[in-house]
């Protein structure tokens, strides 16, 4: 599925903005070179690795679109290297990546029928450019005791996975947009055989990184305590 996003189109000829901190348009992606620094989450601050990479892979980087194999209208949104070059650091209101999500009408992103992005998705992304666009990761946020359906798993599939897999674009035709579609997949196996990186299965989220070790296992302890709505 080739989409033109006009707004994107437009600067893929002009050079790339430098990457904060590195002095220079070189940098590592969420998938690959050097690890950026971790640090313990603070509730202040947006964090590329932990929110604004699995929002961009899960809805921007499905196969036709912005990967590395597709890259439609010449953008590959895979890593942090690629994604900042549409980011003016610090001015959102005034970045191709921001003004191209906010956009109403067939030119936003991600394209129809594809649903838009959440408003917190949006605002999680502007206050990461206003911030800096670092490329920065936490730990810390996640607690292995909290493994209820609301409480855990729809927050992950939410902000990791159903840009992918839902029903108007279902990635090896999986749904996880709903309780009784993720019910499926966790009773059959799929859903921690992926995210586990089990062999066999499919790793899931693609594009971005492992979920942690704590989310994993919060899915893990849902579906062995029944995959209860909750």
């Amino acid at each position: 599925m080739l989409v033109v996003i006009t707004l994107l189109l437009a600067c893929k000829h002009e050079l790339p903005l430098p990457i904060p901190g590195t002095g220079g348009t070189g940098g590592t992606g969420g998938g690959g070179g050097t690890p950026p620094p971790v640090n313990t989450c603070s509730p202040d601050s947006v964090y590329f690795v932990n929110q604004i990479l699995p929002i961009i892979s899960s809805n921007c980087t499905m196969s036709g679109c912005h990967d590395n194999i597709s890259h439609a209208d010449g953008i590959n949104l895979t890593t942090y290297t690629q994604i900042v070059r549409y980011v003016r650091v610090g001015d959102a209101a005034n970045s191709k990546l921001y003004k191209s999500i906010i956009k109403t009408n067939g030119d936003r992103m991600p394209p129809p029928p594809m649903a838009p992005l959440t408003a917190a998705q949006k605002t999680l992304i502007q206050k990461w450019i206003n911030q800096g666009a670092k490329n920065n990761s936490c730990i810390g946020s996640c607690d292995t005791t909290v493994f209820t359906y609301s409480g855990a798993v729809k927050p992950i599939m939410d902000a990791k996975f159903s840009g992918c897999h839902n029903p108007c674009n279902l990635g090896r035709n999986i749904d996880v947009s709903t309780y009784n579609a993720i019910k499926v997949v966790a009773l059959n196996g799929k859903l921690y055989g992926s995210v586990a990186h089990t062999a066999g299965y499919s790793p899931m989220p693609k594009n971005a990184a492992k979920l942690s070790d704590c989310e994993i296992r919060q899915i893990q302890k849902w579906i062995s305590a029944g995959v209860l709505n909750n």
